[in-house]
């Protein structure tokens, strides 16, 4: 679907190579857009955010959301043209789906087939067809790193429907092992999540885990889009294949995030649409 990059390679190759690299990735951004994309249907203000976004992550009922949020949210992106997917996650709510589960394959790629199915046909009440699948919290880190956790979403994606998106970390395991299916893959990167030197993102109990200022997540976009890089908390810079931009809805000031970040992501001459 996208062109192919290399990823994760760190900013100490050749300096000529990393230019060459940079700049192509640059042309191919410009040419095809990037989409911009914001987990909803948390409990959050989602009406004042889906404006200045190209696709969301609609939570199915495990970690939050239910059927009432599910209708109004994808009812809010059908009327705005925004894209929706399924952002399954384990049924935690106390956790906010962020605490990680040991779980055998099966029952994960079970977990996941009732979500999309679940959303699927709320969907289909609102004249709404998915899009994409992106994990949420501690199933999405799990999946980035575990083969047998992102090949049970990746066996529930493909059970359920494989003309979906898979959304992944990018240079992630997920987006290795559905991109070895036959899926269609969209590599993600955060705005306001700071990073590893191995491309991972920080724990959120890690100080500066979180980029609470706006300046600064504005900096790490432009970086990402402008050199397809980003600076670890180390200082190290790390490359990344850019597909998808995330901002998460359930920051307090996510609507006003949302609006500054689409409007530096035009402003570095990309076109903000969701993958085709």
């Amino acid at each position: 679907m996208y062109p192919q990059t290399q990823h994760h390679r760190h900013c100490t190759r050749e300096s000529s190579d990393v230019h060459a690299d940079c700049t192509e990735s640059r042309y191919h951004r410009a040419m095809r857009g990037i989409d911009f994309n914001a987990d909803l249907g948390e409990g959050f203000d989602d009406a004042a955010l889906i404006p200045w976004i190209s696709s969301a992550n609609v939570a199915c009922g495990a970690h939050a959301g239910d059927t009432d949020t599910m209708r109004r949210t994808l009812l809010l992106c059908r009327d705005a043209g925004v894209a929706v997917g399924a952002h399954p996650g384990y049924s935690d709510r106390a956790h906010f789906g962020r605490r990680e589960h040991a779980l055998e394959p099966g029952d994960v790629a079970g977990l996941v087939l009732r979500q999309l199915d679940t959303l699927a046909q709320i969907a289909g009440t609102c004249a709404v067809r998915l899009h994409h699948v992106k994990p949420h919290g501690a199933l999405y880190n799990q999946a980035a790193r575990d083969p047998a956790v992102a090949r049970a979403i990746v066996d529930a994606i493909r059970a359920h429907d494989s003309g979906l998106i898979v959304y992944g970390l990018s240079g992630s395991v997920l987006c290795a092992l559905a991109q070895q299916a036959g899926l269609a893959v969209a590599h993600e990167v955060f705005a306001e999540r700071r990073y590893a030197s191995d491309g991972k993102l920080l724990p959120r109990d890690a100080p500066g885990a979180v980029i609470e200022h706006l300046d600064e997540a504005i900096a790490q976009v432009r970086q990402l889009l402008e050199s397809g890089s980003v600076t670890a908390a180390d200082g190290r810079c790390v490359a990344l294949r850019v597909d998808t931009v995330c901002l998460h809805g359930d920051r307090a000031d996510a609507a006003g995030f949302a609006q500054a970040l689409r409007q530096a992501i035009e402003a570095a001459g990309m076109r903000v649409r969701a993958p085709a």
